[in-house]
């Protein structure tokens, strides 16, 4: 077998392996009990609240990824090594570890007081929010940078010989030629954010009707043995998800082509 064949069959085998998986669950598929959980208010606003959580936690992180992304691709400064290095810790850590330290950190003197006087993290709707940004923000600064550092410096450079600031070559020159990088990166991490499961129970506790994001529903209907509603809960977070993706490579095709 040839080498280019071997390749063509392992990447066959990885969708083969995914699809057998979503297949699976259509064993298990009820059509009247995926109408009744779809339209349900408590599946709805798991819908919802996942959704909005999602895009607040990918807004929060992309804002500082961009920025935090351009400094490490572009300068070189004291602790930039230390700073590469620990964006990885969403990685090398789970989840619900994560999500650990962050019920310590809010059990320390500082901790505490920004719960008491500022805002209520634990078992909120804002404590959603923060661990899907802590366990995102990373990722995307490590891909906004990858995309950041494809662009050579020199063509900053040239800008600024032109009399361009320092500011200005970056909104007129990096940021437009790493928009594709950061469209990318968001997209990415919006899907991370949507299907985060483990720091979010951990920090936003599993309250139904308050901080049950499709993730923990989905988890609390197998906890209690709902096989065919665990099914359903799975087919609709999928469907969000890949839905999303496909809609926005779309769009981003169109884009290309427009401008091309």
């Amino acid at each position: 077998m040839s080498f280019k064949r071997l390749t063509i069959l392992l990447s066959y085998s990885v969708f083969i392996i995914y699809s057998g998986l979503i297949l699976s669950l259509f064993y298990f598929y009820n059509g009247r009990l995926f109408l009744d959980v779809l339209v349900s208010e408590r599946t709805l606003f798991s819908i919802r609240l996942s959704l909005f959580a999602a895009t607040v936690a990918t807004l929060m992180s992309v804002c500082i990824a961009i920025p935090s992304a351009y400094a490490l691709s572009r300068f070189r400064f004291l602790g930039r090594e230390f700073i590469d290095t620990i964006l990885e810790l969403p990685m090398i850590i789970s989840p619900v570890a994560l999500g650990a330290v962050l019920l310590i950190f809010f059990n320390t003197p500082l901790g505490t007081f920004i719960q008491e006087r500022a805002v209520q993290f634990v078992f909120t709707v804002c404590g959603i929010f923060l661990a899907q940004f802590i366990t995102t923000l990373g990722i995307a600064i490590r891909l906004i940078k990858a995309a950041m550092d494809e662009i050579p410096y020199r063509y900053e450079e040239a800008a600024k010989t032109l009399g361009a600031s320092p500011l200005k070559a970056f909104f007129t020159v990096t940021l437009p030629l790493s928009k594709n990088g950061i469209v990318a990166a968001s997209i990415l991490t919006w899907a991370k954010a949507l299907g985060e499961f483990g720091a979010t129970i951990t920090v936003a506790g599993s309250m139904a009707m308050k901080t049950e994001t499709i993730p923990v529903a989905i988890f609390m209907r197998l906890a209690n043995a709902d096989i065919e509603g665990t099914v359903v809960l799975v087919l609709i977070l999928i469907s969000i998800g890949f839905g999303i993706l496909y809609g926005v490579r779309l769009l981003t095709k169109k884009s290309t082509i427009f401008t091309g």
